[in-house]
This record gives structure tokens, sequence and C-alpha cells, in this order.
């Protein structure tokens, strides 16, 4: 296998990694995994949640670009019911990083847990800020995942999916209670628990 410049100059591969969508009432927690080539760099890179919504877009669209690889990958709702939303988090991390095109030297996670994967691995407390790679990763994750939920809000707009991204708002607690609970919810969330057990 021939090297590429990046890697026969001695560089390490480092992949940043972060989720978005622990907290929403519904649809996919979502990873994404960046390699960034520090012949290409990227400005502007940080915490995907202190970006406005269209520097984001700019920025995953550049990101996706210049990035040496990347991978978004996520776990659904069934899964999230199933085995927890932290272990889907998990979950969703691991099937990110082993979907890059080029396997890492070394991963650096955002928050304080590391998926189960074979490689040397770290968790970076607050890395989307710290870590460019992990600030990537955060922008692609959050932009996918807003994306779903666009489509979504145009499937059952009744439901303001666009506006509130699936989190527990007053505004989205109100329209679930008067809508109903659709496939895409997380069904062990509480407030949609709570909701099926006074249908049932």
């Amino acid at each position: 296998m021939t090297l590429s410049i990046f890697e026969s100059e001695g560089f390490q591969l480092i992949a940043g990694v972060d989720e978005v969508g622990r907290g929403p009432l519904l649809g996919d927690v979502v990873a994404a995994a960046v390699i960034l080539d520090p012949a290409k760099p990227i400005h502007g890179l940080t915490d995907s949640k202190k970006l406005s919504e269209k520097r984001r877009e700019q920025l995953a669209a550049e990101i996706k670009d210049r990035a040496f690889a990347w991978s978004i990958a996520s776990a659904s709702p069934a899964e999230i019911d199933e085995i927890n939303i932290l272990h889907a988090t998990m979950l969703a991390m691991k099937r990110a990083i082993e979907g890059l095109s080029t396997r890492p030297d070394h991963v650096k996670v955002d928050g304080n847990r590391c998926p189960d994967i074979d490689m040397s691995v770290e968790a970076v407390v607050k890395g989307d800020a710290k870590v460019a790679e992990i600030g990537a990763a955060s922008i692609i994750a959050k932009v996918f995942r807003d994306h779903q939920m666009t489509q979504l809000d145009e499937e059952y707009p009744q439901y303001g999916f666009a506006r509130h991204k699936g989190y527990p708002t007053q505004e989205h607690l109100r329209l679930l209670r008067e809508h109903g609970v659709l496939p895409q919810y997380r069904r062990s969330f509480g407030p949609v628990k709570r909701l099926l057990e006074e249908l049932n």
C-alpha cells in the first residue's frame, strides 16, 4: 500500500469524534469522526453549539471537502430504547470511527467516556472547544442531524421539528400530546413513556 504524503511525512493520524442528539425525544443519535489534513487548514472550528446555523453549514461543507477522512453514523430510536441512550451513543461513535476510510493512529472523543474500539483512544472533556478534530466532528454531526429533523418536519409539519429539533421544549411537549407518538419517538424517554402509559 502506498503511503499518502500526509502519512509519509510522519504526521500522526488523529481522529476527533463527537455526537449530537442525546437529549431529543425522537430520531437518531448521530456521531461523526474526522481526521483533518494539516496541509488544508480549516479556520473557525469549535463547538458546533457556539456557531450560527449558517456558519455551521459553511464549515460542514468545508470539512467534507478538506478533511483527510470523515464519517457519519447513527443509532436508531429502536436501538436507543433497547440498549439506552449512553450505550447507543457509544455504538454510533464506534460506527463512525469504523466508517473512516483510513484507520487513525489515535482517537480523541468528546466527553468523559470512550467507545469500545481496538485502537488508541482518549476522552477529552469539552473536547469540541479544545480539539480541532472534535470540533469538526461536532459540526458535521449537528448539520446532519438538523437536516434529518428538517426532513421530518416536511413529513409531519404539525410537530414543529424544524424549530425545536426534537428537544423537549414546552412547545414540543404540547404538540406531542396534541398529535401523538410517531414511530420515530424514543419510547424509553420520560415524556414519551408517560404519554404512552396514559394512552394505554
